[in-house]
């Protein structure tokens, strides 16, 4: 049965060069979550290496692991033992020559309930992410955990309400986006304020448009990937919305942290009820959503 309260941990880290030592460090981040009371956790994207798409190489595929693979075989036992859930994100092998950006979902049992692969795809500078990733062709999915359903998007996806709304179409009373995003250091003067408010405030319209909670966990730290290139300050600022879409916890710009939030799942029915989106939506009417674009 399903539990009405739980809290969520949010692992906001750095991420080094080494795999090993970056899977130990995001093991031991996960337990002080535990510590605190977390029964909900949830990595950052790609938790495994430095966001590695600043740069087009194909030696870096060598980075990835099947599925079932290390972290999942370390992280069932984690969850296992300390009845958890768990959503690590993986930089899948899937076959030869064919790679996902993708988050597992550990159930409290310490079994593998749920595997999303990364639907939207960017190439922009430093975040190169099509050379490397083949689009997710699984859809957007709902994940039934010891804490109800749970959907799993992934960074680029944040942007996108279309993902958002299935997934609670599907069930989802909780969004969870595992992010590395960024500013781009000679940017960040001019735009870095407004490119942060931008990314927060479309997933806060997320959790208010679907009446659900939204749990965002970003990176810390200054990576240069690339010989001579300014790299990329990813600006942590992980947090927690409540379906009203109100901030309920939020991490700082650059420190390794946990960020903790309880949910109560009445809190969805209550704002349903009084802000009824999903009732009210006029499914007769949009089938041009499923068009690229709209010629008149």
């Amino acid at each position: 049965m399903q539990k009405e309260k739980y809290k969520i941990g949010l692992v906001q880290i750095s991420l080094g060069e080494n795999l090993e030592a970056n899977m130990d460090k995001a093991c031991s981040w996960a337990k002080k979550a535990i510590d605190k009371g977390a029964e909900v956790i949830c990595l950052p994207e790609l938790y495994r290496t430095k966001y590695f798409c600043q740069k087009e190489d194909a030696a870096l595929f060598d980075l990835a692991e099947p599925i079932p693979g290390p972290s999942t075989e370390m992280f069932s036992a984690i969850a296992k033992k300390y009845e958890v859930v768990l959503v690590i994100p993986i930089f899948e092998k899937r076959a030869r020559g064919l790679y996902h950006n993708s988050a597992v979902v550990i159930d409290a049992d310490g079994k593998m309930v749920g595997l999303y692969r990364k639907m939207h795809i960017p190439d922009d500078p430093s975040f190169y992410e099509k050379f490397y990733f083949t689009p997710g062709d699984m859809g957007f999915k709902a994940f039934d955990t010891r804490c109800g359903k749970i959907g799993t998007l992934i960074c680029w996806d944040q942007w996108y309400p279309e993902g958002a709304r299935i997934s609670a179409l599907k069930g989802a009373n909780l969004l969870l986006y595992p992010t590395a995003i960024g500013w781009h250091p000679h940017e960040k003067a001019q735009f870095g304020k407004a490119q942060q408010e931008s990314w927060q405030i479309i997933q806060r319209g997320h959790a208010i448009a679907n009446g659900v909670f939204v749990a965002v966990v970003n990176r810390v730290g200054h990576e240069i990937q690339k010989e001579g290139s300014a790299g990329l300050e990813f600006w942590g600022s992980s947090f927690i919305a409540d379906p009203q879409g109100m901030i309920i916890a939020q991490g700082s710009v650059d420190q390794e942290e946990i960020i903790l939030a309880d949910v109560d799942l009445s809190r969805i029915e209550t704002m349903r009820r009084n802000w009824p989106f999903l009732r009210d939506r006029r499914i007769d009417s949009y089938e041009g959503i499923l068009q690229r674009f709209l010629e008149e």
